[in-house]
């Protein structure tokens, strides 16, 4: 690896600690310096100072009191460009509503981060035993059909990579992963019977551009022992039929 890309992956550790902070404000609307923080992991002298830059930049506000901090409007700004630009989480949610209104099972929508998957849309069925799915939550790239359907669809180098960095980091064997990543690539769609959660099943297959690149994993969720393989089976035209229609926009 030459120098120049190496330095492309080593991250600047200020910009790193100041995105922590932000991110801090998921699960949160307000915080104080300690519980940033102990939330970081930072000293708070170091805490203190990046506050106080985010909040010159307004991406932090602080509370009249000077006690609580909350994000700022410069985030609301930054999420307006969000709303308006070619965003799948945005783009594919009419898709989405109409979906889960047909088969009336938790949709979802998935991208890779990393060896993380994320969830960036969903619409929960409105049984009283659902899948529920909150948006924004990371969960692990090794297990479920969204997952597996996020690495059958990568590039080929890139797949390798995972395939081999996700085997070593778990006890699943590699040929048996590989095998079953080429039968997700040969059938066009991934099912998950209880692979991170008791109960819950799952199928997925992969949203495409009109140039066949990957854009999302779309999946339907529910109980295991009402989504059966065969129920699956059943809606599987549906789900691709709607994968279509969300690819043909980008």
């Amino acid at each position: 690896m030459s120098n120049q890309e190496h330095e492309k992956k080593v991250p600047v550790r200020a910009v790193e600690r100041a995105l922590h902070i932000l991110l801090c404000f998921l699960d949160e609307r307000e915080l104080t310096l300690t519980q940033i923080a102990t939330k970081t992991g930072l000293h708070k002298s170091t805490a203190y100072r990046l506050l106080a830059t985010l909040e010159q930049n307004g991406f932090i506000i602080r509370e009249d009191d000077g006690e609580q901090y909350q994000l700022g409007y410069r985030i609301w700004e930054l999420s307006n460009q969000v709303n308006t630009s070619q965003h799948p989480a945005l783009l594919c949610l009419s898709e989405m509503e109409q979906l889960r209104d047909e088969l009336d099972e938790t949709v979802s929508l998935y991208v890779r981060d990393g060896y993380e998957r994320l969830r960036i849309q969903s619409v929960e069925s409105r049984q009283p035993i659902r899948r529920v799915a909150p948006v924004g939550v990371r969960l692990p790239l090794i297990v479920g059909a969204s997952s597996k359907v996020l690495v059958a669809y990568e590039a080929p180098d890139v797949q390798s990579r995972l395939i081999d960095e996700l085997a070593s980091a778990s006890s699943i064997q590699p040929e048996l992963y590989r095998a079953q990543i080429l039968q997700v690539q040969l059938q066009g769609f991934a099912k998950s019977f209880e692979e991170r959660e008791v109960g819950a099943a799952a199928i997925s297959v992969p949203v495409l551009t009109k140039s066949n690149r990957l854009i999302a994993a779309l999946t339907v969720s529910g109980p295991a022992n009402r989504l059966t393989s065969e129920q699956m089976d059943q809606i599987l035209p549906c789900i691709q039929q709607s994968s279509e229609r969300m690819g043909a926009k980008f």
